[in-house]
């Protein structure tokens, strides 16, 4: 992505020409990198968390607010997924394709359902990891 995005800046200050195709790739390959990016920190436990509350909390309330956590971040994602397979529907209904590829545009939006169904799992996961450590 960033090899791509590097090329078009190069073709444009040169050649002062614009790779119109580079654009799209990048902006999908962010799409895509950031919702593998979330999946990959659901499974390291990575993500930014702010336990001050929970770490102090007793033991069922700790479980509770593990699991309302995990419920709430799967809803999110089920969300994410079920728009992000209405969209693909419209797109393929409507023929739409992208502008300087002609690809089908659905092609682009397909990450956005897989790799929300790869965070869902990675949630369920941490949350399982999370509720058999000791103390939780």
């Amino acid at each position: 992505m960033t090899v791509v995005a590097f090329v078009n800046v190069i073709t444009r200050y040169v050649v002062q020409y614009s790779l119109a195709f580079t654009e799209e790739i990048v902006v999908s390959l962010f799409v895509w990198l950031t919702l593998l990016g979330s999946a990959i920190a659901f499974r390291e436990g990575s993500h930014l968390a702010f336990t001050y509350l929970v770490d102090r909390a007793p033991p069922g309330a700790r479980r509770l607010a593990l699991w309302l956590s995990a419920a709430l971040s799967v809803a999110l994602f089920v969300l994410l997924i079920y728009y992000g397979l209405l969209q693909i529907r419209s797109e393929r209904l409507l023929g739409t394709t992208s502008e300087a590829l002609a690809i089908p545009q659905w092609w682009y939006t397909a990450g956005i359902p897989v790799f929300g169904l790869l965070i869902v799992v990675r949630i369920v996961q941490a949350a399982v990891r999370a509720a058999r450590r000791p103390g939780a």
